[in-house]
């Protein structure tokens, strides 16, 4: 019968090290090549999402910063808002310094300036106007106010006033109102002040009934303040006349 002996192939110490490190090397390599080939999958990914430059034409921008809005919650749509407003309000007040001297334009005609501005806009993307103009000592102070959407819910406001005096008309404040509602006015007059006082008002869908919000402002000439507000009162309903203003809700009790 016979027998097999197992007989050990001695290694030197300094080939089995100079082994290994040649085996580290090459993973060190092959980890490289792959940490790279997956940098520069990613660039050419990043490269093929980047978007085309904005058109010329003002419409053709305001749909393009909206249409990015697509997917982005409310709370961190400011960047892209602000770019909105910011080129809205820099075109009215150039074009209401274009007016002829001594002409002030009508709420209407600025209504539809707005709505020219908002024009290549489409459903769920939308900019909905909201003007007012009223004499006020010896000028004319107009509100040019519109409400941004790109979701039934998402909603962003701004108001701007804008002065008309001696054929001139300067912006006077700019303001944002609460998010998520729409946007209309009422002015209130009150006996023995100068300030232009009114009120900015809105709903926005709640659970079972829309919830309204209205806030009193004052502008004195160099500023916008708040003076008064209420918020989300549930279905709410607003009546303003000479001697008072009121507010009827349904008080809600769980």
């Amino acid at each position: 019968m016979r027998r097999y002996q197992r007989q050990a192939v001695p290694v030197e110490r300094g080939s089995r090290r100079r082994a290994l490190r040649w085996l580290g090397l090459a993973l060190a390599v092959s980890l490289l090549t792959a940490t790279f080939g997956l940098d520069a999958t990613g660039a050419k990914k990043k490269k093929r999402r980047s978007l085309p430059p904005p058109p010329p034409d003002l419409p053709g921008q305001i749909d393009y910063y909206a249409r990015q809005l697509a997917g982005v919650p409310l709370d961190e749509s400011a960047p892209l808002a602000q770019k909105i407003q910011k080129l809205v309000l820099d075109h009215l007040g150039e074009w209401l310094a274009q007016q002829p001297p001594g002409d002030v334009p009508t709420g209407v005609q600025v209504r539809r300036e707005l709505e020219n501005v908002f024009s290549k806009l489409h459903y769920p993307f939308f900019g909905q106007p909201a003007v007012f103009t009223e004499p006020w000592k010896g000028g004319t102070l107009i509100g040019a106010g519109y409400t941004l959407g790109w979701t039934d819910y998402d909603r962003a406001n701004v108001v701007a006033l804008f002065e008309s005096r001696e054929g001139k008309s300067r912006p006077a404040a700019v303001t944002n109102f609460v998010p998520r509602t729409d946007l209309h006015y009422e002015r209130l007059i009150v006996p023995g002040t100068d300030d232009f006082r009114f009120f900015i008002y809105g709903t926005r869908l709640g659970k079972s009934q829309p919830r309204l919000t209205v806030v009193l402002y004052s502008y004195d000439g160099q500023s916008l303040k708040t003076l008064w507000e209420t918020r989300d009162v549930y279905d709410g309903k607003m009546d303003v006349d000479k001697e008072k203003v009121t507010i009827r809700y349904l008080k809600v009790q769980f």
